[in-house]
């Protein structure tokens, strides 16, 4: 056997990166910036308390044998109730400073990147100019030019959790960050450098004493609310930049004068207020509310954007003369609303173009008002009156003005429509179920058990929204645990029966989705036998044989370990495209990713170029949750660069190069695959099925305390006692792991896997060669990074087994030197510098706060503590939230 030596002694492993000044400076800054604001609300004892606890983590990071971490510790138990929330609190608002100074140092890095580099010349999974060259050179330009047309990109935001910290929080976040950009704008030395000290001393004071919890679990429409601040200041105007700026490359010198050849390719979803597994919290009328205030966010962005438009379209009519078409239209508007009319002819004289626009402005004002009158019917209506101003320019001589602003507007409503984001529903197959057995017994009009009469005005608001915004706007229905053909015949029979008829029923497309390990293995069984519904065959026929299948990777994680769940969801993916292509079938599979590696989580781009050979076929579907989003699309120019990245590889994962790589590699590696899988499956079950693990795991770590922690509206269980995981969400799990700063649900069995395998050439080869499993090595090491050994072996001994403690342990060192030897580094992420970079700039500090989350989880368990109950839950939520800062990801 070869064993691997690299990284063997080492705790963590994690190699020393440089940071760069001008984020080494920013950092700074902040922190003596924070520390002020302390001393001015706690007094220097205060600075003095939390300056000896961050000294004494630093140094146990740079002496790993010292006892310096055991000093830290026993400092932590010293302080008072007060001074130990304080400081929790404190290194929680150095968390999101050190946050958002990184965010926007990766702007900083991304700005100066661009204008070095021309789009083309970027790797082509990090740009679609290059992606999209490389695909032309591989297939041709015709070819390319339509993959580049049947393209799709399909995020999902979901709410399960939204994050950790509050939107209070967020937002104070938010301003700091834009004046810490402002100071690379402002003369050294200037008043302005002095006012911006000054406002971010207010703004580092305002969040320091803003609470970091809050005082009650936020309903479903806040999280409605909290995502829709996302597309109001980011996604509205990002994605329509995406399309031009690919437009622009392709176009070269004739980019802005003539059609785009770019469509738009991007379309929203949304489970907020759709998604009611597990979640009483959803209800009919929340779903019909969530839809409503999404189309009101789609018509304010549609109308600020048409103002913005019609404000510049100042273009005479002598000079660009009205077409036919267009003067047909303004008579048609004058017909419909003549004061409006007569008022834009009197703000637009002699501007045909703008006068027809600013009746279009009046009508999209009357349809978020709902002024049936005026109102336009869609979103079609409202793209066929500018594409008329848009003809009629173009006619006119006038193409910048064509193909300018007015190109950007069509661009939106081609991709929100009124809608926004398409909402979609998901149930449980069990609560169908149990719904078509209460009709059954009882009839339709009978006395119908709660649930069952909700089942049944779900489907009444699915019409509801669709007469209102369109099929386009709710037409998706997920059923949580497929796991029979019946499971998806049973949505059509409840609409059926919710709508007296099929008839009447809207329209649904009923998407299974498959989430534990059996359920992955009797995929294509399932989705063969449904194609005999005729539902099923009646939506193939109307929607051109489009099947969508979701794929759960959190369960099917918890079910089998992250080895295995990984090798079967690509197995999976495998069968299901073979399936869909010998049934002429075009699938969508959509992945339901997390933020955490537990969960799916991990770059994106690399992912899809990992996936089966026809699994992706220019369609990429995936969810987007919690701090996921406010990371991936919180800045504007951090969110382009991730959806060109998705896309580009989404556009790539079809090329012949890379099919020809991940056919082959899934060949040559079959063998390996199999090995791993049963040594990791082994090893996972070895732990999660031993007698009393359920009940040690929740007390080894927070998982009762996260159920409390108010950050999101849905339960942490489906209802039954902690003795079960079955009934456990994936996201407590993966979260409360996290915590304990162990990882678990990243790595486990990974290290017996390789182990089991013991030829290191081999698997440095399969490293270099298997994109699968480079990611999988990858995510591990990335998960390891986050892990403490240290800190971990303290959340352990609070249980009474040693044995499952030393099982942990032992996997983790084995893991964690099996990953460097294959990688070939000298430490964890020692070659991913910008990754390590970030860790290391916080782990000591995420020491402190896992010490005073210890100090908390050991009063609880003991019950022998001085402090109340109410009083240690409170600082561990506060050490939760912190942690969370610091670890970046909720679950």
């Amino acid at each position: 056997m070869n064993e691997p030596q690299i990284g063997s002694d080492v705790p963590r492993g994690v190699v020393s990166h440089e940071v760069p000044e001008p984020l080494r400076n920013d950092v700074r800054l902040l922190g003596e910036l924070l520390g002020r604001v302390l001393r001015e609300a706690g007094g220097e004892d205060l600075l003095a308390d939390v300056e000896r606890l961050r000294e004494l983590t630093i140094a146990s990071h740079g002496e790993p044998g010292g006892d310096a971490l055991g000093a830290a510790e026993a400092l932590v138990a010293g302080f008072t109730r007060e001074r130990a929330e304080q400081v929790a609190r404190a290194f929680t608002c150095y968390f999101h400073l050190a946050n958002l100074a990184e965010e926007y140092h990766r702007v900083r890095v991304l700005r100066d990147r661009e204008s070095r580099l021309a789009p083309h010349e970027l790797a082509p999974d990090d740009s679609l100019p290059a992606a999209y060259q490389q695909l032309a050179a591989e297939i041709g330009e015709d070819a390319a030019r339509e993959r580049l047309r049947g393209l799709e990109f399909r995020p999902v935001f979901t709410a399960h959790p939204t994050e950790a910290r509050r939107r209070a929080v967020a937002g104070s976040i938010r301003r700091i960050a834009e004046l810490v950009a402002e100071r690379d704008t402002l003369h050294v030395g200037g008043t302005s450098l002095v006012e911006n000290e000054r406002r971010l001393l207010a703004e580092i004071d305002t969040l320091w004493r803003t609470s970091p919890l809050r005082a009650a679990k936020p309903t479903v429409l806040d999280e409605v609310a909290t995502v829709l601040s996302i597309f109001d200041s980011t996604l509205a105007d990002v994605l329509p930049t995406v399309y031009r700026r690919l437009d622009d490359w392709l176009l070269a010198g004739d980019a802005g004068t003539t059609a785009p050849v770019v469509a738009p390719f991007a379309r929203l979803g949304s489970w907020i207020g759709g998604d009611r597994d597990g979640n009483p919290n959803v209800t009919a009328e929340v779903t019909r509310a969530a839809a409503v205030l999404a189309s009101e966010h789609a018509l304010d962005a549609l109308l600020a954007s048409a103002r913005r438009t019609a404000a510049a379209l100042t273009l005479d009519g002598v000079g660009t003369p009205a077409s036919p078409e267009l003067s047909a239209l303004w008579q048609r508007q004058r017909s419909l609303a003549e004061q409006i009319a007569a008022k834009a002819a009197d703000d637009a004289p002699n501007e045909p173009h703008r006068r027809a626009l600013l009746v279009v402005i009046e009508r999209i004002a009357a349809t978020r008002r709902r002024d049936a009158d005026l109102a336009y019917a869609n979103a079609a209506e409202l793209e066929a009156d500018l594409r008329v101003v848009q003809s009629s320019l173009e006619a006119a001589g006038a193409r910048r003005a064509a193909y300018g602003d007015l190109q950007r507007l069509v661009w939106q409503v081609q991709t929100f429509g009124f809608h926004l984001a398409e909402l979609e529903v998901r149930q449980h197959s069990q609560v169908h179920a149990a719904a078509l057995a209460d009709i059954e017994a009882n009839g339709v009009d009978g006395e119908l058990a709660p649930m069952t009469v909700e089942v049944l005005d779900t489907f009444r608001a699915l019409g509801t929204v669709q007469r209102r915004f369109g099929v386009a706007a709710a037409r998706r229905y997920i059923v949580s645990f497929t796991q029979s053909p019946e499971h998806l015949a049973a949505v059509y029979r409840l609409a059926e029966l919710a709508f007296g008829g099929a008839e009447h029923a809207p329209v649904i497309d009923a998407i299974p989705l498959f989430e534990t390990f059996a359920d992955l293995e009797n995929s294509v069984d399932i989705l063969e036998a449904s194609l005999q519904h005729p539902r099923v065959q009646e939506r193939l026929a109307a929607n051109g044989r489009r099947v969508e299948v979701m794929l759960g990777y959190s369960d099917s994680s918890k079910d089998v370990g992250p080895v295995s769940a990984t090798l079967a969801l690509d197995d999976a993916q495998r069968r299901i495209a073979r399936w869909a292509r010998e049934h002429d079938i075009v699938l969508t599979l959509f992945h339901g990713r997390g933020g955490a590696l537990g969960r799916g989580g991990g770059p994106a781009n690399r992912a899809v170029l990992a996936q089966p050979p026809g699994s992706v076929d220019g369609r990429f579907k995936l969810t987007e949750q919690g701090e996921v989003i406010f990371a991936r699309y919180g800045d504007a120019d951090i969110a382009t660069r991730h959806i060109e990245q998705v896309t580009a590889a989404t556009l790539l994962a079809d090329a012949p190069s890379v099919v020809r790589r991940n056919d082959d590699a899934a060949e040559r590696f079959a063998d390996l695959a199999k090995r791993l899988d049963v040594a990791s499956r082994e090893r996972f079950h070895g732990l999660v099925r031993a007698d009393g693990f359920p009940s040690w795991f929740a007390q080894v770590t927070p998982l009762e305390e996260v159920g409390l922690l108010p950050i999101g509206s849905r339960p942490a269980r489906r209802g039954l006692s902690v003795s079960s995981l079955d009934d456990l969400r994936a996201i407590p799990w993966v979260f409360s792991w996290s915590q304990a700063r162990i990882n678990l649900a990243g790595w486990y069995g990974l290290g017996a896997a390789l182990e089991s395998v013991g030829d290191l050439a081999e698997l440095r080869t399969a490293y270099a060669e298997w994109p699968l499993f480079a990611t999988i090595i990858d995510n591990v090491e990335m998960s390891l990074a986050k892990t403490d050994e240290r800190i971990a072996a303290r959340y352990l001994a609070l249980g009474d087994r040693d044995d499952l403690a030393q099982m942990i342990l032992d996997e983790m060192r084995l893991t964690r030197r099996w990953v460097l030897a294959i990688t070939g580094s000298t430490g964890v992420l020692s070659n991913r510098r910008i990754l390590g970079r970030a860790v290391q700039l916080r782990s000591p500090y995420v020491d402190a706060l896992s010490l005073l989350q210890l100090r908390a989880l050991r009063g609880l368990r003991t019950g022998d503590d001085a402090e109340s109950v109410d009083d240690l839950r409170r600082l561990l939520l506060l050490s939760v939230n912190g942690v969370a800062a610091g670890l970046q990801n909720t679950g």
